[in-house]
């Protein structure tokens, strides 16, 4: 039984994951940055044990999935934008410590494609690329049963490669990235940007709020998703180009109305991949659901030590 633990900007969720997949019991909590590393590793743990003390098992194992960037090699975290002062922490280390198991961390996208890989809509493909699309972008990318990783286990940041060098200014550094141009808050700043003063959904407005307004048929939010649809196919093109996997699953949040950008993207698919079998990539929705980050990061355990990475997922 492995202990799984999905570290979020807003929330650090825990989890029970048997060795199919299945999560067998649940907790979550406010991540709050603010209180610092410590805190948040002392309520993790809490509710660790909580968790296996509640069902009577004991844990194997805990893997970690966690916003990036962190290193998968040596545990510790990053730069990350939404906790910064957390960067030198190793929670790898940490919770090795205090529970006496072995623990495995990767990028919460990679954790997912291995996930998916294993146990879901990827089940069986040889190579995926798992692309989860909502407040940013981030893809995870197994090719032969292995998790790619550049150089010193570094994830790459598909989410910033450049669609449109004259889009707007990114946080990466570029201009024009994917992420910029397809993300949530993306289609957010791009309606915002066009209605009228007398637009009457002005208040409130989320990613989710404009794909419920499309599905209304308010002609604004209609525009949004096909450029939405557009500048996903548009990245997706790319990774097709690129990788020509066997399968592509979408997930995160925006995907939750992919009905809406679903034929978009494969007429933009269609119309850029004429070098490479396009139509022999599987492009599907994740198929984990909402607990998809803790299935996630326990297969990066298995994946890690029950089978070994020089082995298939």
């Amino acid at each position: 039984m492995i202990g799984a633990v999905d570290i979020g900007g807003t929330k650090i969720a825990v989890g029970l994951v048997d060795d199919a997949g299945r999560v067998l019991s649940r907790a979550e909590g406010s991540t709050d940055p603010g209180r610092g590393y410590p805190e948040a590793l002392e309520r993790t743990q809490q509710m660790l044990r909580a968790l296996s003390s509640s069902t009577g098992v004991e844990l194997t194992g805990i893997g970690i999935g966690s916003t990036g960037p962190v290193d998968p090699l040596t545990g510790e975290i990053g730069e990350v934008n939404f906790f910064p002062a957390w960067r030198g922490n190793n929670p790898v280390i940490d919770l090795a410590r205090i529970f006496d198991v072995r623990v495995a961390m990767e990028n919460d996208a990679d954790a997912a494609a291995l996930a998916e890989a294993a146990w879901g809509a990827g089940k069986g493909k040889k190579s995926l690329i798992y692309v989860t699309v909502g407040t940013g972008i981030g893809a995870g990318v197994v090719l032969d049963g292995q998790l790619y990783r550049g150089v010193d286990g570094a994830h790459p940041e598909i989410g910033h490669h450049v669609i449109e060098s004259s889009g707007p200014a990114c946080v990466c550094g570029f201009h024009g990235c994917w992420e910029s141009l397809a993300a949530g808050p993306a289609m957010v700043g791009w309606v915002e940007g066009k209605m009228p003063a007398d637009y009457p959904h002005r208040a409130n407005l989320t990613a989710k709020r404009i794909c419920e307004l499309a599905n209304d048929g308010d002609p604004l939010a209609l525009q949004a998703c096909e450029r939405e649809a557009h500048y996903l196919g548009l990245g997706l093109a790319n990774l097709v180009t690129l990788f020509t996997p066997d399968a592509i699953v979408l997930g995160g949040s925006v995907m939750k109305s992919a009905v809406l950008f679903l034929d978009g993207i494969r007429a933009t698919i269609v119309r850029c991949c004429r070098l490479v079998p396009f139509e022999k990539t599987e492009l599907t929705l994740a198929s984990l659901g909402d607990d998809a980050n803790l299935i996630g990061a326990a297969r990066v355990w298995y994946h890690r030590f029950a089978r070994g990475e020089e082995h298939s997922v």
